[in-house]
C-alpha cells in the first residue's frame, strides 16, 4: 500500500508542469498596444513591490514564529528529551517549509495574473471567446501551482518524516506544515485586503461621487492603486486562503487516519487524502481544458444574450466536468485505500462505497455553495435586483437593504452545511472497525471520517475554483487597460462583461473558502481531540462540556474574538482609506491641470504616491488583528486548559462561519448591484418604479445618475465586508485549529 504515495508525488510534479504551460501560454500571447503596455506596466511594478514588501515582514515574523514554537515544544512538553527535540525541530521545519510553499506559490500565481490583464485586454479586441480563455488561463496558473505545492509539501514531508515506517506518528509531526500556511495566510489576506479597499473606496468615493468621473478613468490618482489591489488581495491573498485549506485539512484527515490505521493496519486510511487530492487536480485541469474560444458563441451571434452569461455559462460546463470527474476519482480513491478486509459496512454495503458516497456529498456541497452565492450575489436574480431598486431612494435604503440581504443570506449556506455535516457523518457511520486497544468509542469513527471524506471531496475541485477567482482580478485589471488606454466601446463592453462574471466569480470562492472551512473545522477539531487522547490516553478528551465554567469562558471568548479580530480589520481598511481620499482631494486642488477639458493640456496624477499610502497602510494595520488573532488561542489554552480550548475552537468556529457568510455575500451583492446599474439595466417607467431586467421600455438610470451614486456608497459599505474581514475569517478560523492542534502537547503540559 505504501507505494501509493507516488501517486500525489508524481500528480503534484505534472500539476506544476501543467501550471508551467499555462503560464507559457498567457505569456506568449500578444499584450497589446503601447498605452495598454504602459498601464499594466505602471500595475506591475506596483503589485510586485507591495507583495515583496509584504512578504519580507512575513517572512520575518514566520522565522520569529517558528522559532518560539520549537522552543515552547521543546521544553513545556511531555516525554524524554529526545521525544521532545524532535518534536520541536519537525514542527519548526515543517512550519517554515508551509510558509515557503504558501508564499512561492502566492508569488509565482500573481506575477503571472498580472502580467495577464494586458493580455486580456488586447484579446478583448478580438473576441470575447479569446479574451475568456487567456484571463482563466491567467488565473489556472496561481490555482493549480496552489494545490500542487500543498500536496507536494504535505506528501514529501510525510514521507521524509519517516511516514512509510512509522504512519503513526508522521502526520503529528507534520502539523506545523498547516500552522506555517496558516500563519502566512492571514497575514497575505489581511494586508492584500486592506490594501486592495482602501485604494478602492478612496478612488470611488472622490473619483465617482466627488469628480463625477467614470470607474478606472486615468485622471484619478487612485486608479493604479485600485488596479493593483485587485491583485493582491483577490489573487495573492485568497491563493494563500486556499493553499492554507488544502494543507490543513490534509494534514488533519491524516491524523484522523492514524486512529483507523491502528485498528486496521492498514496505510490506506492515512494515505487517502493526499490521493484523492491528487485525483482532484486531474479532473480540474480537464474542466479547465474544455474552455477555449472555439465553444464560446460570441454576443453578436447569440440573438442579443448578455457576454457576461455567455462566458459564465462556459465556466460553469467546465465545473460541472470537473464535479463529475471528481466524483468518479474519490470513488476510485475509496476503492484504493479505503478497502480493509477487517472493516465492514450496513446492509452488505462494502465500506469504500460509503465513503465514496460520503465524498459525493461534500462534491455536491461545493456545487451548493456556488450556487447560492450566484444567487444572492449575480445581477440576474432577486437579491442583486431588490438592491438596485433600493438606490432609486437613495444611499440609506441601499445600504439598509443590502444588509438585510447579507443577514439573510446566512440561513441557505449553514443549512447546506448541516446537511452536509449530518449526512457524511450518517453514511460513514454505516462502516464499522475493528476495536482499537485502550479505547472506549464515544463517537462513531467512521462518521468522523465520512465528514472527513466529504471535506476531501469539497476540495476535489479547489484548483479550478481557484483558478476562476484570480481571473476575476485579471478582467479587472483589463477593464481598466481598456478604459486608460482609450479602447473601442465594444472592447469595453466585453471586458466590463467580464469584469462583472469575475466578481460573480470572486464571491462564490469566498462562498467556497467558507463552506470548505466549516466542514475543516469539525475535521480539525476532530483531529484536535484526538490529538488529546494520543497524550492523555483517556477518552473523557472526546467530551467538552459547555457547563464547565471554563470552557464556557473559552467559549465565549472564541466569539468575541470573531467580531473583534473584523472590527480591526474594517477600521483598518477606514484609516487607510481616510489618507487615501485626502490624498486624492489634494492632487485634485493643488492640481487643476489634472482635470483639464483637453486632453492634450491635461498632467499625469501622481499614481505612485497613491500606491504607497496604501502599501503602507496594509503594511502597518496588518500586524495587530494578526497578533490577536494568534495569540488568543495561545493564551486561553495555557490559562484554561485543552477542554477550554476545544470550546473555543466549537464556538469561534461557528460564529466566524455565519459572520463569513454575511460579509462575504453581503458585499458581493452590493458589488454587483453597482455592476448592474452601469451595464444599463436599471431601468424606471413614468411613474419611477424599477422595470423588469429584460423590459427595454422606460428610462436607463445608468452611470452617474443618483441610483448610481446611491449603489457606489453600497458598494462602499460592502468592500472591506466582502475583500477584508470576510475572506480574512477563512483563514482565521482554520489557524485557531492548527495553532491548536501544533501547541496541544504544550496544553496537555500545563493541564496534566
Amino acid at each position: 500500500m505504501s507505494y501509493l504515495i507516488w501517486i500525489p508525488i508524481s500528480v503534484g510534479f505534472l500539476a506544476v508542469l501543467f501550471a508551467a504551460y499555462l503560464a507559457s501560454y498567457v505569456l506568449g500571447r500578444d499584450t497589446g498596444t503601447h498605452a495598454m503596455q504602459k498601464v499594466a506596466d505602471a500595475i506591475f511594478k506596483g503589485a510586485m513591490a507591495f507583495l515583496s514588501r509584504q512578504y519580507q515582514t512575513i517572512a520575518l515574523l514566520s522565522i520569529f514564529a517558528a522559532l518560539l514554537v520549537a522552543t515552547v515544544l521543546y521544553f513545556l512538553s511531555q516525554g524524554g528529551q529526545d521525544q521532545r527535540v524532535s518534536l520541536a525541530w519537525h514542527t519548526a521545519l515543517a512550519f517554515l517549509i508551509g510558509a515557503a510553499c504558501s508564499g512561492i506559490a502566492g508569488y509565482i500565481g500573481m506575477y503571472v495574473a498580472v502580467k495577464s490583464n494586458s493580455r486580456t485586454a488586447s484579446a478583448a479586441t478580438r473576441s470575447l471567446g479569446e479574451a475568456l480563455m487567456v484571463s482563466l488561463r491567467g488565473g489556472a496558473v496561481s490555482g493549480f501551482l496552489v494545490v500542487a505545492l500543498s500536496l507536494l509539501g504535505v506528501s514529501l514531508l510525510f514521507t521524509a518524516f519517516g511516514g512509510l515506517t512509522r504512519p503513526d506518528l508522521a502526520p503529528n509531526l507534520i502539523v506545523g506544515f498547516g500552522f506555517g500556511a496558516s500563519f502566512v495566510a492571514l497575514f497575505a489576506q489581511l494586508g492584500g485586503g486592506i490594501y486592495t479597499k482602501a485604494a478602492d473606496v478612496g478612488a470611488d468615493l472622490v473619483g465617482k461621487i466627488e469628480a463625477n468621473i467614470p470607474e478606472d478613468d486615468p485622471r484619478n490618482p487612485a486608479v493604479i492603486a485600485d488596479l493593483v489591489g485587485d491583485n493582491v488581495g483577490d489573487c495573492a491573498g485568497r491563493g494563500a486562503d486556499l493553499f492554507e485549506s488544502t494543507a490543513a485539512e490534509n494534514i488533519g484527515a491524516m491524523i484522523l487516519g492514524v486512529g483507523l490505521y491502528l485498528a486496521t493496519r492498514d496505510l490506506g486510511w492515512i494515505l487517502f487524502p493526499l490521493v484523492v487530492r491528487a485525483f482532484g487536480l486531474i479532473a480540474s485541469a480537464l474542466g479547465l481544458l474544455w474552455v477555449r474560444p472555439s465553444v464560446v458563441v460570441e454576443p453578436d451571434k447569440a440573438a442579443g444574450r448578455d457576454p457576461g452569461e455567455i462566458a459564465m455559462q462556459q465556466l460553469n460546463i467546465g465545473y460541472w466536468i470537473t464535479c463529475a470527474l471528481s466524483v468518479i476519482g474519490v470513488f476510485a480513491g475509496s476503492y484504493l485505500l479505503l478497502n480493509s478486509p477487517t472493516v465492514t459496512g450496513n446492509y452488505g454495503i462494502p465500506a469504500w462505497i460509503w465513503f465514496g458516497l460520503a465524498g459525493t456529498v461534500g462534491i455536491l456541497l461545493s456545487v451548493t455553495f456556488v450556487y447560492i452565492t450566484q444567487y444572492y450575489t449575480a445581477g440576474t436574480w432577486r437579491p442583486v435586483r431588490e438592491i438596485a431598486a433600493a438606490t432609486l431612494t437613495g444611499p440609506a435604503t441601499t445600504i439598509i437593504t443590502g444588509i438585510a440581504l447579507a443577514f439573510e443570506c446566512t440561513a441557505l449556506p449553514v443549512l447546506a452545511i448541516c446537511g452536509a455535516l449530518g449526512l457524511s457523518f450518517f453514511l460513514g457511520s454505516q462502516v464499522h472497525f475493528p476495536t482499537i486497544a485502550g479505547m472506549v468509542q464515544v463517537v462513531s469513527f467512521g462518521g468522523i471520517f465520512g465528514t472527513a471524506v466529504a471535506t476531501m471531496g469539497m476540495l476535489m475541485s479547489c484548483a479550478y475554483i481557484l483558478a476562476m477567482d484570480t481571473f476575476g482580478p485579471i478582467t479587472d485589471n483589463a477593464g481598466g487597460i481598456t478604459e486608460m488606454s482609450g479602447q473601442a466601446e465594444s472592447v469595453r463592453d466585453i471586458t466590463d462583461a467580464l469584469d462583472g462574471l469575475g466578481n460573480t466569480t470572486k464571491a462564490l470562492t469566498k462562498g467556497y473558502g467558507i463552506g470548505s472551512a466549516a466542514l475543516a473545522a469539525f475535521l480539525l477539531f476532530s483531529a484536535y481531540l484526538d490529538v488529546l487522547f494520543a497524550y492523555k490516553k483517556t477518552s473523557d478528551v472526546y467530551r467538552v462540556d459547555l457547563a464547565d465554567i471554563s470552557v464556557f469562558i473559552a467559549s465565549l471568548i472564541g466569539l468575541t474574538l470573531i467580531f473583534f479580530f473584523s472590527s480591526l480589520a474594517i477600521r483598518a481598511v477606514g484609516a487607510a482609506a481616510k489618507r487615501m481620499i485626502e490624498e486624492v482631494r489634494r492632487q485634485f486642488r493643488d492640481t487643476p491641470k489634472i482635470m483639464a477639458e483637453r486632453v492634450e493640456d491635461r498632467v499625469d496624477p501622481d499614481y505612485a504616491r497613491c500606491v504607497d499610502i496604501s502599501t503602507r497602510g496594509a503594511l502597518r494595520a496588518m500586524i495587530l488583528p494578526g497578533i490577536v488573532a494568534v495569540l488568543t488561542p495561545v493564551a486561553v489554552g495555557v490559562l484554561l486548559g485543552p477542554q477550554a480550548e476545544a470550546g473555543l475552537l466549537m464556538v469561534a468556529t461557528m460564529g466566524g462561519i455565519v459572520l463569513a457568510v454575511f460579509l462575504n455575500n453581503g458585499g458581493g451583492a452590493w458589488d454587483n448591484a453597482k455592476k448592474y446599474i452601469e451595464a444599463g439595466y436599471l431601468r424606471v417607467d413614468h411613474d419611477g418604479k424599477m422595470l423588469d431586467r429584460l423590459d427595454t421600455s422606460g428610462t436607463v438610470l445608468g452611470k452617474k445618475s443618483e441610483p448610481h451614486k446611491a449603489s457606489v456608497i453600497g458598494d462602499t459599505v460592502g468592500d472591506p465586508f466582502k475583500d477584508t474581514a470576510g475572506p480574512s475569517l477563512h483563514v482565521l478560523i482554520k489557524l485557531l485549529s492548527t495553532i491548536t492542534l501544533v501547541l496541544a502537547p504544550l496544553y496537555v503540559f500545563l493541564h496534566p
